[in-house]
């Protein structure tokens, strides 16, 4: 019930930046070399919203980068370049943590999972940069609305 209407609320988030944004005019940072370390501490800041359960941690990034002036694209993808640490810590975590499971064989695999999963996520990072330069993001609000609405009508049957 928690995450149902935390998407939704996430959602009404995202039309209140977008609207701001709209009405604040040009950004004030458009490149990701012109943040400030005062930036990248606000955006980080930003992201303890995702521990929200139901909370997109890209979201929380991105619309906080927004509304402390970076443009949607640099937002999205200073969202992306916070997101390595955090993604190579939890595997090696979970390696270290599941270490007695693994062997000599499962190196291989394990390696072209690593390259597949690095290429298919460059190229979904890049299609989305590509999109938020020309679009907004009403249409993940709306989608998290959607998605809410059908997950509290799954409980409340």
């Amino acid at each position: 019930m928690s995450v149902a209407i935390a998407l939704i609320v996430g959602a009404i988030v995202i039309f209140i930046v977008e609207r701001w944004y709209e009405r604040h005019g040009a950004p004030r940072v458009n490149a990701v070399d012109d943040m400030t370390w005062k930036d990248a501490l606000k955006v980080g800041l930003a992201q303890c919203f995702s521990l929200i359960p139901g909370t997109s941690r890209s979201g929380a990034t991105i619309m906080g980068g927004m509304l402390f002036g970076l443009s949607r694209q640099v937002a999205t993808e200073f969202s992306f370049f916070l997101a390595v640490p955090i993604m190579f810590a939890a595997s090696g975590y979970q390696m270290v943590k599941y270490r007695d499971l693994l062997s000599r064989d499962d190196l291989g695999p394990f390696a072209m999972g690593f390259v597949v999963s690095f290429v298919a996520a460059l190229v979904a990072v890049k299609a989305l940069i590509r999109y938020v330069a020309h679009h907004d993001f009403r249409a993940f609000a709306w989608y998290r609305i959607a998605l809410g609405a059908a997950v509290l009508w799954y409980f409340s049957r």
